[in-house]
């Protein structure tokens, strides 16, 4: 066996004693990208050590080097000592984070839109003494000032370790044609200008800590998803803010990470009000001639769409959970996370498919509704 084989051996059987450590202790469930790496180990060592010991070698420790890779993101810093601000805590992610942190040592702020409504008070009944409930409205610079005063005057010099831009509206998926561009500028004003706002405002007490912002964007940032022009566009807008303020606040010792899930069934979809208030808004905004184009009936049965939207979606929120914790307090975080079915793959199809495939595909799952537009019917 020659001395790259014998690096590898040693690195994997390093790193299988090091992951079964961590399972005994409960601290780091089996990922499946890791099975998959040690299936490529032994294949290779199975298949290409008879052809070439030197080519094996040196892909046996490629792979023994990634393996030592995800088991040093699977470590987790200490919790105690550290606070995190997360916005948007009345449903949803935000809301199912801040118990979940509160319930170990961490400190939570959780920013709320009403802090007397609903949210608020379940987040009062169920969680710990880690956890503060603060009235904030992203878009209220009023409020983000008072909640920084309040933040500041609790964690002193030790800072604020962690600030979560959860804070999302997504109004109603519809032609960009008839969107209304109040709900344009509302979804620009919460989804992208508001954390940018939170960022700016935060990153004084992130740098006496050192550190993190996790801002949560959607795979409709990532591909061009029918229906979602407005939505996408603010999130999309998040995503490239997030990437570069990564480069520019990595001197001071804080990290970006940006999480990019696909649908998950929160409270982003709204009620059945909401969605009648959406096709008002949309019909009485919209001029005369798309009204006569598209027809009352089209409209309607986009606007319903909502309601199937929130049934398809995932109601385990779990896998945005875990990315947002591991982005929080992992030892080694990453840029990008991407929980959810889809969320990888159609990014993927979208950078590599012939784009006329890639128009049928995405064409294809986001037809929400089977009625056409009048104006086609009569062509």
């Amino acid at each position: 066996m020659d001395i790259c084989s014998c690096v590898a051996v040693v690195c994997v059987f390093t790193v299988m004693w090091k992951l079964s450590e961590g399972r005994e202790a409960g601290r780091w469930p089996p990922a499946h990208g890791t099975l998959v790496l040690v299936l490529v180990w032994v294949l290779v060592w199975v298949l290409v050590y008879t052809v070439s010991p030197v080519l094996c070698g040196l892909v046996l420790l490629s792979c023994s080097l990634r393996l030592i890779c995800v088991w040093r993101r699977s470590e987790l810093l200490p919790e105690q000592n550290r606070a995190v601000l997360i916005t948007g805590c009345d449903s949803g992610f935000g809301h199912a984070l801040a118990q979940r942190l509160s319930h170990g040592r961490v400190t939570v702020f959780a920013g709320v839109l009403d802090v007397n409504g609903p949210g608020a008070q379940r987040l009062r009944r169920v969680a710990s003494d880690h956890l503060r409930v603060l009235q904030l409205d992203v878009t209220d610079r009023d409020q983000v000032e008072a909640a920084r005063r309040d933040i500041g005057s609790q964690v002193g010099h030790t800072g604020l370790w962690g600030l979560v831009n959860n804070a999302g509206i997504l109004h109603c998926p519809m032609d960009a044609e008839l969107l209304p561009l109040a709900a344009c500028r509302r979804c620009l004003d919460v989804n992208f200008l508001s954390a940018v706002n939170m960022c700016q405002v935060f990153l004084p007490l992130l740098r006496r800590a050192g550190g993190r912002i996790v801002n949560v964007s959607s795979m409709a940032a990532a591909v061009p998803m029918p229906m979602f022009s407005s939505y996408a566009a603010s999130k999309a807008a998040l995503s490239l803010f997030s990437h570069v303020l990564r480069l520019e606040v990595k001197l001071w010792n804080v990290t970006v990470a940006l999480i990019q899930p696909a649908g998950f069934r929160t409270n982003i979809f709204g009620t059945s009000d909401d969605i009648r208030r959406h096709k008002d808004e949309i019909l009485a905004a919209a001029s005369s001639e798309a009204r006569e184009d598209y027809g009352e009936s089209y409209i309607s049965s986009v606007t319903s769409s909502l309601s199937k939207l929130s049934r398809d979606s995932s109601e385990d929120l779990s896998p945005v959970l875990d990315d947002l914790c591991h982005a929080l307090l992992s030892v080694r975080p990453r840029v990008l996370y991407s929980p959810g079915q889809g969320a990888w793959l159609l990014p993927f199809l979208h950078r590599h498919c012939p784009t006329a495939v890639f128009d049928v595909v995405i064409t294809t799952m986001t037809k929400f509704t089977d009625c056409e537009p009048t104006g086609l019917k009569r062509s």
